[in-house]
């Protein structure tokens, strides 16, 4: 694999995440969306930014009169709720009809529509209202039923978040049941595209592509989280990105437990790797993984990377401690301003504040770091390899990290698809940021 260049984006998107972050709330990461149970969706066209400073043009679900999403509107509704979804067709297009199915939900028309091939769909300029009731609690996907190997590439697609029955966003349950606990939840919906589909129906229109074996000979060059590709997965709340509205950076601290809500939205197999620890998988496609009901995830497994399956979910539960690191994570015990204690009360060989395995305690840093003078920096390292600390840094480097936490890649393990158009870094790609104990999150 050949990258032609770095991607200068980088550091004007770390720059205004790190100013986004010191001047933004802090509270609970929840997942962004809309709440239900009824919703009304139009099908439209429009363009997303690229991180390597292009444009594509797609079709997306738009809330109501506003603009087209990639991906549409997270819908979130509760466990029992009977959701209505109306759909309106306004694509640019006087022949092309638009629907929406729902895996993983029983769905019923409630009012027009024409029939088609997987579920009734909206003409051209018209309506059709989708019902079905939320049974069960978990993480679905949304898409076009029409001609999905083409609308589905195009954009139309988006998650469905289904809270339990007496969720408690005090302590949130995945399912209601302890075992699908957490304390942090991320979105990370995985798709991809072929920017020559895009460019084909913008300038030749969709009847075009049965010229060509685009759709058969498929070959996608851009690979997203949510709708963006990195670095602009991590920028917060950045209004020029307005079809592209969802971040991704996952953020928690140590002993947290943190919720992975992970959708195959595209065509292809994504292996999404999360550096630092396994991940518990405890559900997939909206279903606890139990033995039998009321068992919790029993026949839950730890994985190393996420399979993402097209039209597939998966929830799994990534916890972070200093477990394992065997040093002391906290500090160098021959400081003399080094004051930490590792105390254990309830007996799990874990400090009660900090979670520092304790036994790891006062063990130095097991190298000597070189020289500044022979390092290059990147913006997110804090001069210091200790949670919580910030050493001295040259002038105008880092400061992508306030907190002195710990931060890594997450990413998807086919490396190609870490760029964009071969362009590194970008692509299927986040920062994970274990943040020390106390310190505020986004």
């Amino acid at each position: 694999m050949k990258f032609r260049a770095i991607n200068t984006r980088w550091l004007m998107t770390m720059l205004a995440t790190l100013l986004m972050i010191l001047s933004a709330g802090f509270a609970w990461a929840m997942i962004e969306g809309i709440p239900g149970p009824d919703f009304a969706l139009t099908a439209k066209a429009d363009h997303i930014s690229t991180a390597d400073g292009g444009s594509v043009y797609f079709w997306g679900y738009a809330n109501g009169a506003g603009r087209a999403q990639y991906p549409g509107p997270t819908l979130i509704v509760n466990q029992g709720d009977t959701v209505r979804v109306t759909l309106t067709n306004a694509l640019p297009y006087p022949d092309i009809n638009a629907s929406i199915v729902f895996p993983g939900h029983v769905t019923s028309i409630e009012a027009g529509g024409v029939p088609g091939l997987l579920t009734q769909e909206a003409t051209p300029g018209n309506s059709v209202t989708y019902r079905f009731t939320a049974t069960h609690p978990g993480t679905y996907l949304y898409h076009s039923g029409t001609n999905p190997e083409l609308q589905v590439e195009m954009g139309l697609v988006g998650a469905i978040i289904v809270r339990p029955a007496g969720f408690n966003s005090s302590a949130p349950r995945a399912y209601g049941h302890q075992d699908s606990s957490y304390d942090q939840e991320y979105l990370f919906l995985l798709s991809e595209m072929d920017p020559r589909v895009h460019q084909m129906v913008e300038f030749q229109g969709p009847a075009a592509l049965e010229n060509t074996g685009y759709l058969s000979d498929y070959f996608p060059n851009y690979w997203f989280i949510n709708g963006r590709n990195a670095p602009d997965t991590m920028l917060m709340d950045a209004d020029w990105l307005a079809t592209q509205p969802y971040d991704c950076m996952p953020v928690m601290h140590p002993g947290e437990r943190l919720l992975m809500r992970v959708i195959g939205a595209g065509r292809d197999v994504h292996p999404f790797h999360h550096h630092g620890n396994h991940a518990r998988v405890i559900a997939r496609n909206g279903r606890l993984l139990q033995s039998v009901p009321g068992n919790g995830a029993d026949i839950s497994y730890e994985v190393f990377t996420i399979q993402t399956i097209p039209g597939e979910t998966v929830d799994a539960i990534f916890e972070w401690t200093g477990k394992g690191m065997g040093w002391d994570i906290y500090g160098d015990p021959n400081d003399p301003d080094y004051a930490h204690t590792c105390t254990d009360g309830n007996g799990d060989g874990f400090d009660d504040t900090t979670w520092e395995w304790c036994e790891d305690h006062g063990k130095p840093f097991p190298v000597v770091l070189p020289q500044d003078q022979d390092l290059v920096f990147g913006g997110f390292w804090s001069g210091s390899p200790f949670l919580g600390t910030l050493g001295s840094l040259p002038p105008g480097e880092g400061g992508l990290n306030p907190n002195g936490g710990f931060t890594y890649m997450w990413h998807s393990h086919t490396e190609k698809e870490m760029t964009n158009y071969d362009i590194f870094p970008g692509g299927m790609m986040t920062m994970m940021i274990i943040e020390p104990p106390g310190a505020p999150m986004h």
